[in-house]
């Protein structure tokens, strides 16, 4: 090949993969992905949304910023976290191209006491669609409250959408217990209820990357600073990083954090499993995990066993390193389009 359709192939390669998965009008998707974050909070979601608008073999219909905890946020949190999102599409030139929603600002109060949210809402009418064919996927790397609100409003969703959730606690035997094992894990403590109705009373498929699985997804300081001096998108991201320390210290009754030389992006499995797929297997066949009964998860975040629960994946081991190569290349590859 000669250097001018060398030059030529790698500039429509770049375009190509600079344009979001609703851009390519003739490429079939794998699925339809919701994604859910609390993008106002630890920043790993919003690696994870830029890296998934990138994507080419998903369709992202909806995109929920989700509420933090009470003394974690601002009151307004899923409306910070709207505002994040937009700021991301903006710097990649991404604007109005996805429906960006506010999520509820509270967690589920009670299981008796409960209405449902504009957003879900929204994932309803999106789960109830005769006119798709590709399968939905919630992808989830925060709270459920949404997501359990719209199954609460309409049960016929769980036949018709899967879960995956970047939370919960290890699994007794599958890994290392983490720092406070005895303590709920963090997105689970954002809406107890939400989760338990989701585990306890749902049909809904699960696949759960719990906390020993997304704590491996550690992404180097070094590579950060390689990704924040190619783009505006990486300057970006790598200043909310540097912002870390600063975010923990006005939260009452957190010790503050000290930065040490990996971080991790713990939401990117969100990417690996829908979008990080061979063809001839769309499954994240380079990732593990143990296939059991969906158990019974108590009110402390910990898991009772039920023998006769529906199957669910809980991912042991995820590709950090195609995660990752994939993430910075369409990074450079869109900034260079």
């Amino acid at each position: 090949m000669g250097r001018r359709s060398f030059v030529g192939s790698t500039m429509v390669l770049a375009s190509a993969l600079a344009m979001p998965a609703s851009a390519f009008g003739k490429q079939p998707a794998l699925a339809r992905v919701i994604l859910d974050n609390d993008f106002a909070g630890d920043p790993d979601g919003l690696f994870q949304l830029a890296h998934h608008v990138l994507c080419s073999s998903v369709k992202i219909p909806l995109i929920v910023g989700s509420h933090l905890p009470a003394r974690f946020g601002s009151g307004h949190d899923a409306r910070d976290a709207t505002a994040r999102v937009d700021e991301v599409l903006q710097i990649m030139s991404l604007a109005d191209k996805f429906n960006v929603m506010a999520g509820s600002e509270t967690p589920i109060p009670s299981r008796t006491t409960w209405k449902p949210s504009a957003a879900s809402e929204a994932i309803v009418r999106e789960a109830m669609r005769d006119d798709a064919k590709e399968p939905l996927i919630y992808a989830a790397g925060a709270g459920l409250t949404d997501l359990a609100l719209a199954w609460l409003s309409e049960p016929r969703i769980g036949r018709r959408v899967k879960l995956i959730w970047i939370g919960g606690n290890t699994h007794a035997g599958f890994g290392n217990p983490g720092a406070k094992p005895s303590e709920p894990e963090f997105n689970f403590s954002i809406d107890p209820i939400a989760a338990q109705v989701l585990f306890n009373e749902s049909d809904i498929e699960i696949w759960q990357v719990p906390s020993d699985a997304y704590s491996q997804m550690l992404f180097s300081t070094a590579e950060l600073e390689e990704l924040g001096a190619q783009s505006r998108l990486g300057a970006y991201l790598k200043a909310r990083v540097d912002a870390i320390p600063e975010m923990f210290a006005k939260i009452p009754g957190v010790p503050p954090v000290a930065m040490t030389d990996a971080y991790v992006l713990g939401d990117s499995p969100l990417v690996t499993l829908t979008a990080l797929v061979p063809p001839m297997q769309p499954d994240a066949t380079s990732s593990r995990y143990r296939l059991l009964p969906t158990p019974r998860l108590l009110d402390n975040g910990s898991y009772e066993e039920r023998s006769g629960g529906r199957p669910m994946r809980v991912y042991t081991y995820l590709d950090a390193g195609l995660t990752f190569r994939d993430m910075a290349a369409r990074f450079r590859l869109h900034s260079a389009a």
